[in-house]
């Protein structure tokens, strides 16, 4: 198993890799075959997401019990939508509530980060393009949700899409543990085996009619339990094998 994050690096964003308390400085990204160039950084260096997808999938109504509170049906095959790059948000960082909104959401979900070009795979060999793991929350503006026939607005905002703080690989991701406090109480508490359509099956079907590239982000599905934001809110994720994923609320 190896734990690699991005940070700040003489002005520009670097990965490192994690390796017994020090972060291993690479040449490129991980799952672009980075190696180690011999130099290590502080510990203390505040971690970014450590992604940098050309396009976020995401999978919708992917529990029953999360489909059910939304009063939806479990769609027969895996239904998808983009968040676009723009919306991720560095762990630490602060959700930005869109002005004139009632109602903002968090969905605590499990993130695929592809390492391998997927186009028309099968799902026996789905798994062979996964390069590792990390946390993220797909955060929802409801009222354009149930506003318009599209979820772009509802899930594009910047900070729509806090990620991180490590990517891990070798994770085995059938039965983690789904987790997330706000403000130190549970909301979300839910378990990988409960989703609809596995890791598997979401990379087959989405590689059916689009090329999925390295660095693609897959955020697999919330389970139930999710519920509003508000300024303030401090809120921590965390799976099973991952590290926290903390941020706030503007």
């Amino acid at each position: 198993m190896a734990r690699f994050l991005r940070v700040m690096h003489q002005g520009s964003p670097r990965f490192v890799e994690l390796i017994d308390g020090a972060l291993h400085l690479l040449d490129a990204a991980p799952w672009s075959g980075g190696k180690a160039l011999g130099e290590t950084l502080p510990v203390s260096s505040a971690p970014l997401a450590p992604v940098e997808p050309s396009k976020i999938i995401c999978v919708a109504k992917n529990y029953r019990e999360h489909a059910k509170e939304m009063q939806g049906e479990v769609p027969e095959e895996p239904l998808l939508f983009f968040k676009p790059p723009s919306s991720v948000l560095d762990p630490g960082g602060r959700v930005v509530l869109p002005p004139g909104v009632e109602r903002t959401d968090f969905e605590a979900e499990l993130g695929v980060v592809i390492g391998k070009r997927a186009t028309r795979v099968t799902e026996a060999e789905a798994m062979a393009h996964v390069f590792g793991y990390t946390v993220v929350c797909d955060v929802t503006a409801r009222d354009y949700q149930k506003k318009d026939r599209l979820w772009t607005r509802a899930k594009g905002f910047d900070t729509f899409c806090p990620s991180g703080p490590e990517l891990v690989t070798d994770l085995e991701p059938d039965a983690l543990r789904i987790h997330l406090a706000q403000n130190g109480e549970t909301r979300q508490d839910g378990n990988i085996r409960d989703m609809v359509f596995s890791i598997a099956q979401v990379i087959a079907f989405a590689s059916s009619f689009m090329t999925l590239e390295p660095g693609d982000l897959i955020a697999t599905g919330t389970p139930h339990g999710v519920g509003p934001l508000a300024s303030g809110d401090a809120i921590r994720i965390e799976i099973d094998g991952l590290e926290v994923l903390e941020f706030g609320v503007a």
